[in-house]
C-alpha cells in the first residue's frame, strides 16, 4: 500500500514539474519576442510632400452680385424697378341726351326733331347726322337709337320727351294732317228732316 503511494507520488511530482518546465519555456519565449521587438528601430516609411497650394486669386465684388441683388432680406437692393402704371383714367361722363320732339316723314324717311339739351332750339335731323355729342342712328315712332363714344344708346321715344311730352308745332300739323277724318252719314234729298215727337217717314 504505501508503495503505491509512493509510486503515484513519484508520478505527480514528475507531471507537475514537466508542467512547470513547460510553462517555463513558454515565458521564456514571450519574453524574448518582447525584447526582440521592443529593441527593433522603426523601419522610416516614404510620406510624399503635400502639393503646392494655388495662389488666392484677389476677391473680386462682381463675383459676389448675385447675393447682392438677391437679398431675400432687403427688397430695395434689387436692381429691377417695378415702375407701376398709372391709374385708369375715369370713365368720360355721358352728356344729357337730347330732347325728343317729334317725328317727321312725308315719304323720304323719318325726321327726328331733337333739342341737343334740355331748353335749347330744336332741329329735324335724320338718321346719321350728328347731334350734338351724339349721332343719330335710326329713329321710329317707339325707339330712337342714337351713338355715343363707340356705345349704342336706345331708348324709347317717350323717354326723351320735351317737358310735358309738348311736341313741335310742326309734328302737331303733321299729325292732324295724317290724322283719319270722321266719316259723315248722307241723308237722301227727298228724306224730310225727322221732327221731335213724330214717326219718321216711311221708305218708298
Amino acid at each position: 500500500m504505501k508503495r503505491r503511494l509512493l509510486l503515484a507520488n513519484l508520478a505527480l511530482l514528475a507531471l507537475s514539474a514537466g508542467v512547470a518546465r513547460h510553462w517555463c519555456e513558454v515565458w521564456r519565449g514571450a519574453r524574448a519576442r518582447e525584447q526582440a521587438i521592443l529593441h527593433q528601430h522603426p523601419r522610416s516609411a516614404f510620406i510624399p510632400p503635400p502639393p503646392a497650394l494655388r495662389s488666392a486669386e484677389p476677391l473680386k465684388p462682381t463675383d459676389y452680385i448675385d447675393i447682392a441683388q438677391k437679398m431675400l432680406l432687403s427688397k430695395d437692393r434689387n436692381p429691377t424697378v417695378i415702375v407701376e402704371p398709372p391709374p385708369a383714367p375715369p370713365p368720360k361722363p355721358m352728356p344729357p341726351l337730347p330732347v325728343f320732339h317729334g317725328l317727321l316723314d312725308v315719304g323720304d324717311g323719318p325726321t327726328a326733331i331733337l333739342s341737343e339739351k334740355p331748353g335749347g332750339p330744336h332741329h329735324d335731323f335724320r338718321p346719321g347726322e350728328q347731334v350734338g355729342e351724339f349721332k343719330l342712328v335710326a329713329v321710329n315712332r317707339e325707339e330712337i337709337t342714337l351713338e355715343w363714344d363707340g356705345q349704342t344708346i336706345i331708348k324709347k321715344v317717350d323717354e326723351l320727351l320735351g317737358r310735358g311730352g309738348s311736341m313741335a308745332p310742326g309734328a302737331l300739323n303733321l299729325a292732324a294732317a295724317t290724322a283719319p277724318q270722321p266719316r259723315v252719314a248722307e241723308v237722301p234729298p227727298h228724306a224730310a228732316p225727322a221732327v221731335p215727337g213724330t214717326d219718321p217717314p216711311s221708305p218708298r
